[in-house]
């Protein structure tokens, strides 16, 4: 079965080319918005309860992908074991902290996308439970 996705929403955010991500071990202190489109809207009654959100967008820009890529410690591993986005399907997921939301935008830190990057999903993410009960 083959499926079709369509954008929620979009990024907007000082990052404007792909050299600007920090791709580092360290979370990034960048913040920005999700502009979710108005016809969403109506979805992200409650989000505001949450301290944080997992995203889930398009690596738009990628071009192609490699199977075998140098990370970012510089060891040489598999697609599936960095979070490049040259991959098989561009699909990438980030946890960011939500800072406020404001009808349909949700201000949010810790971003690692690009300026213009196409939202398929966002979902509540339980950092708190999750820190209290593994760390």
């Amino acid at each position: 079965m083959i499926y079709q996705f369509r954008p929620i929403g979009v990024v907007c955010c000082k990052l404007k080319k792909l050299e600007d991500v920090p791709f580092h071990w360290k979370v990034s202190e960048v913040e920005g918005r999700i502009e979710v489109f108005k016809e969403f809207e109506e979805g992200l009654g409650g989000i505001e309860r949450f301290s944080h959100i997992a995203v889930i967008f398009i690596f738009h820009k990628s071009k192609g992908y490699k199977l075998i890529q140098r990370a970012m410690d510089g060891q040489i591993r598999g697609v599936f074991a960095t979070g490049s986005p040259s991959r098989p399907n561009p699909i990438g997921l980030s946890i960011l902290k939500l800072v406020k939301v404001e009808k349909n935008i949700l201000y949010v830190r810790w971003l690692d996308m690009v300026d213009g990057t196409p939202i398929l999903d966002i979902k509540p993410f339980h950092f708190d439970e999750i820190r209290g009960k593994f760390f």
